[in-house]
Parts: structure tokens; C-alpha cells; sequence
């Protein structure tokens, strides 16, 4: 064959095959569902933390794959001891600030913008939000209410009426005083650099800010208080805080810094669409337009992905083998993941609640209080078939877990007992529960789940059916509703249990304990006060601590040995009172069509960055 006729075909060849790939300038995403908001200190979901993550930058990154190792970002250095900019004694965290960095409106990312970021976020701490991890390494507490009532020696609620208004000039005086005192010279803009200050060395710093989900991310100031944000005055600032997510202007609104810009958010077809930033400081993405949709029914997200219409799709692993057998598809199974599927229960169900039947132990409902008796959770906890999920459901891709603390973390101990499913055993505890009125009355009620997610709506299924069989008066409906419904039937207090998995925001025991385990934590917060009374309260086998205070403890302990046993003493105890059950811990898996090049998995990122891509 002739030379010229031989590179005449290779270039046809080339021609063809990028004829291939559908919409070369668009990655559409099919996953489960829409963002719950787009406020980077008020998302604490996965679906709102990938957009964030595309749309904003952090002051450093994940190095890749890597959970351990950092890249600078808006910052221009990791700080280190070694290379001098971490100070005192590791409590003082040095951030020189990147220059000719823009946001998406073309402002120049300053300092200050920095400085502003960080006290908004501290400030505004939303109930349940993910600011805990910000504020509890600067100042040794886990919310500003903490703060302001330690600095001001009163309950928060007898510091504002029902408006949030101070009741006394004095209290004023004091908030204004609060922020100047302590918020304020926390975080400090020193020429180019923002300098932040730590209570106590904290190892996993790093990671929290590092970390994809919004709280690490970076607002423009001057936009933001125009936008109707904090004002950035001391003045007022609790004017600010503890909104609810529809209250804040960013709540369907984001602008960054970052490689994509939102452009539109549908919620009626659950889509979002990100178009790229071409003044990004790293240089444009390769790809200019991302849209993500939310699509309930399986069988379209699988449709769209053998068409080429869909470039990643969500895929439940029990259709693992249809798409395995598609030409052009990229499937990755058995990843490791930080991650925890759980089932939580509420102490105290708002009466309100349309999913608990009478409200009443008559055989048509549940009480408030159901799942405040041990008994109650215990019989639940053996009626659930955890290694059928997994051999059956899974396809073997999830690990039986004894608490919600993923195997690969200090303190997993997989010699600790774990709940199976025992229909005898769960029957002698729920025959006790309610001084055995419970047995005789029977009782009904809803689990819900989010529409799309066929684990969640598995698992729901085999406890209604278990339970069913351990007495037919045990009635259970299951029931879909799309994300953002769920998170707000949660959120208001109305779910008698959840069905929800947990991703590591950073890579420590502390985050998963103190997140299921104490009242304070994003899921024990959800178990009501009267969990609150019970985690508060001091426990025999903590010394006389209280399960919040051996939490704590744990999460101060610098002795590796010693704070490794007091994880175990904390599982051992959740495990005798089934204070959440752990249904699994999955191991991932990625489907993708094989155009897609550049995907990187780490496992504690939020979702996708489309930055990295190609087609």
C-alpha cells in the first residue's frame, strides 16, 4: 500500500471514530435527582455539593485520587511546618492568595474575599449544616450558639425575641462585642495572605477545606452583599444566620471562581446546566457545556446511555450485568468507598406528621415517642436482612458493617457484634417494646425513600416485608418522593426513620461518630431532644461521661492507642441501644461512556469534575 493512500485512510478512520462520539462539546450527566440548595454553607447532599464543586474553588484541592495529599489552589501553598506556613505549634494555618484569579462576573478574587467567605459561613451556621466542621477546629465548639452563649453567658433564646432581635440594648452590645472578640480576629487578612487561627492543632484541617462540598469554597464579597447576603458588618450580623435554605438568595444561585458557571436551573426537569468559564485561572475546560438531570426511571438513564445521549448515568448494581454487556460503555466495579448506608430513627416525630398514621399505639399509627423505646429499635434492627441486601441487591458489592463507621477508619473493629437478621430475636424485643401493648395493638406506618434510588427503595421493602411476617399487624408503606422532599421531610422533623447514606467529609472517625452518634452531629440532630436528653446524660460505662462528652473526648485525643479504644467503647455502646442501623457499606461503581476520558475516582469527592474531562 502506498504511504499517501495508508495515511489517507488512518485520517478517514480518525474521522470516523470522532464521528462517534455524540455532542463532543457536552457531558450530559443521568443521575438520581435535582440539588437541595446551591448555598455552599447551607448543602450538606451530594447532588447540591457536585454542582458547587465544578462552580467554585477551594484554597487547596485533593491532589487527584489522593485523600492524604493536597495541590495549592486559590492558595498558592499547602501550608506545612516545613515550608513555614504552618505556625504555633500547628494551630496558625498561613494561606498566600493566588493573584489574577476571577470570578465568573469578572471581580478579582482578593483576601478579603477569603476572609468574608469564611466569616459568613461561621456566621450564617444554618441548623444541621456542614459548619460545625469550620467552626469546631477555630473555636472548640460546634456551632455559634454554643459561642455566643458561652461568650454571653445566656441561653440563645433569651437573647432574641421570635424576630431575632435583641431583647436588651445590652445583648446587642454584647453580639457586636461577640464578633469582634472572637469571630473576627479568627480569621485575619495579613497583606496577601489570610492567616486562620485554631483553638488546638487539628490534623484534619486540611481535609475539611480541601473537601468538594461548598464549605471549603470561596465567595466574592462584593457580590455576595449585594446579592443580599451578610453585609460583612458586625453590626446586625445575626440578621444573617440560620436561615432556612429557601431564604437565602443563593439557595437556586451560584457564582464563583471555579472552571464552570451555572447557568440554568430547571427545576421542573430537575436539570442543571454549566457552561465553561473561559477566564478560569487554569485555562478553559476542555469541554464547554455540562448538564446534569436528575431521571427517576432507570430504564430512560439506561436508554440515554446506549444511544450515546448520556455520557455517565447513575446505575443501580442490580442492572450492573445489562450494562457490562453495552458496547461503548466503561464499567468500574468494587471501588472503595468512605461511605455509610444507615437507617436513622426519630425519637420524636412532629405530630404533624402524615406518614405516622393516628399518631397513636391503637394498631392505625405510631406515637411520637416510638423509636424512643430500645425495644422498638431493637426489634427493628434484627428484623432487616443485611446480608441478603448485600449477596442479593448489591451483587456482593457492599460490606456488613457493625456501626456507621466505615471499615479502613481508626477504630473499625470488625470483631464488634453486628445486627442479622433474626426474626425470633426481633420478636422477643418488639413483644417487650411499650410494655408488651405494641404486640397486642400492632402498628402502621410509612418509610420513605427518594424516587430513583432502588437500594434505598430495596431495603425499605425487605424490612416492611420481615416485619410483616414477624406480625401481621406490623404494617409499613413504602413511599417515593423526589431528594429535595425527603431532605425536607427530614429536616422538619416528620420522618419516623430515613433511609440515607453518609459520605466521608474528611477522612477521620470523627466525622462519621460524632455525625450519627451525637446530638449535635448532621444525623443525631435528627433523632430529636429527647435523644439529646439521652446523649447528654451520664452513662455507667463511660465513667460517668455522657455519650456527647466521650464523643468529644475522642475526637481531642492525640494518643492514636487510646483514642482508637474509645471508638470502640462509643460502637460497642451504640450497638446495645441500636441507635442508627448501618445496612452497608457499598463499594462503588462507574458507568460511563468510553469517549469520556480523564475521569480520576477519589472517593470523598462529591460527584464528578467535569474540569478534568475530554471527549
Amino acid at each position: 500500500m502506498k504511504k499517501s493512500v495508508f495515511i489517507l485512510l488512518i485520517g478517514l478512520l480518525s474521522v470516523f471514530a470522532f464521528s462517534q462520539v455524540k455532542n463532543p462539546d457536552m457531558i450530559f450527566d443521568a443521575t438520581l435527582s435535582e440539588p437541595d440548595t446551591l448555598d455552599i454553607h447551607h448543602a450538606y447532599d451530594t447532588a447540591s455539593a457536585e454542582v458547587i464543586f465544578n462552580v467554585y474553588d477551594n484554597l487547596i484541592a485533593y491532589d487527584g485520587g489522593s485523600m492524604t495529599d493536597f495541590v495549592p489552589m486559590i492558595s498558592t501553598v499547602v501550608p506545612s511546618v516545613e515550608n513555614g506556613y504552618l505556625r504555633d505549634d500547628g494551630t496558625t494555618y498561613v494561606f498566600p492568595i493566588r493573584k489574577g484569579v476571577k470570578f465568573q462576573n469578572g471581580n478579582d478574587l482578593t483576601p478579603e474575599d477569603v476572609e468574608y467567605t469564611f466569616e459568613r459561613g461561621i456566621l450564617y451556621d444554618p441548623a444541621a449544616g456542614p459548619m460545625w466542621m469550620i467552626i469546631e477546629p477555630i473555636f472548640g465548639a460546634v456551632s455559634v450558639r454554643d459561642l455566643v452563649e458561652e461568650y454571653i453567658g445566656v441561653s440563645w433564646d433569651k437573647i432574641f425575641d421570635s424576630n431575632m432581635n435583641p431583647i436588651s440594648k445590652e445583648y446587642e452590645t454584647a453580639l457586636i462585642n461577640f464578633y469582634h472578640e472572637v469571630v473576627d480576629p479568627s480569621i485575619e487578612v495579613v497583606g496577601d495572605e489570610v492567616h486562620i487561627h485554631l483553638v488546638r492543632p487539628y490534623a484534619p484541617f486540611l481535609n475539611i477545606i480541601a473537601s468538594g462540598g461548598g464549605w471549603g469554597a470561596i465567595l466574592d464579597k462584593e457580590y455576595s452583599v449585594q446579592l443580599g447576603l451578610w453585609d460583612g458588618k458586625a453590626e446586625g450580623w445575626w440578621k444573617y444566620h440560620g436561615w432556612t435554605k429557601e431564604q437565602s438568595p443563593l439557595f437556586d444561585h451560584a457564582m464563583g471562581s471555579g472552571p464552570y458557571k451555572l447557568v440554568e436551573w430547571d427545576h421542573a426537569q430537575q436539570r442543571i446546566v454549566l457552561e465553561r468559564f473561559d477566564g478560569y485561572w487554569k485555562g478553559p475546560a476542555p469541554v464547554k457545556t455540562v448538564v446534569i438531570q436528575g431521571i427517576d426511571e432507570w430504564s430512560t438513564r439506561r436508554a440515554m446511555l446506549e444511544k450515546g445521549d448520556a455520557d455517565i448515568i447513575d446505575c443501580p448494581v442490580q442492572y450492573l450485568d445489562v450494562v457490562k454487556s453495552m458496547q461503548g460503555v466503561e464499567v468500574l466495579e468494587g471501588l472503595p468507598t468512605v461511605q455509610i448506608t444507615s437507617m436513622g430513627f426519630n425519637w420524636e416525630i412532629k405530630s404533624e406528621s402524615p406518614y405516622i398514621g393516628s399518631g397513636q399505639l391503637d394498631g392505625n399509627g405510631i406515637p411520637t415517642n416510638f423509636f424512643e423505646d430500645v425495644n422498638v429499635r431493637l426489634g427493628f434492627a434484627y428484623a432487616f436482612d443485611y446480608e441478603g441486601m448485600i449477596k442479593e441487591i448489591l451483587k456482593g458489592l457492599g460490606i456488613h458493617v457493625p456501626t456507621a463507621l466505615p471499615e479502613g477508619f481508626l477504630g473499625f473493629d470488625g470483631t464488634l457484634p453486628k445486627y442479622t437478621l433474626d426474626l425470633e430475636k426481633a420478636e422477643n424485643y418488639f413483644r417487650r417494646a411499650f410494655r408488651g401493648r405494641l404486640w397486642q395493638q400492632g402498628f402502621k406506618m410509612d418509610v420513605l425513600y427518594n424516587i430513583g434510588n432502588e437500594e434505598r427503595r430495596v431495603a425499605a421493602e425487605i424490612l416492611r416485608d420481615n416485619l410483616a411476617k414477624i406480625n401481621p399487624k406490623f404494617q409499613v408503606e413504602v413511599r417515593g418522593v423526589q431528594w429535595p422532599t425527603y431532605l425536607d421531610a427530614r429536616e422538619n422533623m416528620i420522618l419516623p426513620v430515613y433511609i440515607i447514606g453518609w459520605l466521608a467529609d474528611f477522612p477521620d472517625p470523627h466525622n462519621f461518630i460524632f455525625t450519627y452518634y451525637h446530638s449535635q452531629g448532621d444525623y443525631g440532630h435528627y433523632y430529636g431532644t429527647k435523644f439529646e436528653e439521652f446523649a447528654t446524660q451520664p452513662i455507667p460505662e463511660f465513667g460517668g461521661k455522657s455519650l456527647n462528652k466521650m464523643i468529644e473526648d475522642a475526637s481531642l485525643e492525640t494518643d492514636p492507642v487510646k483514642r482508637e479504644q474509645m471508638y470502640i467503647d462509643i460502637q460497642k455502646f451504640v450497638i446495645d441501644y441500636a441507635l442508627t442501623l448501618p445496612l452497608y457499606q457499598p463499594l462503588a461503581i462507574r458507568v460511563h461512556r468510553d469517549w469520556l476520558k480523564g475521569y480520576v475516582y477519589n472517593p470523598i469527592w462529591p460527584g464528578d469534575y467535569y474540569y478534568i474531562y475530554s471527549k
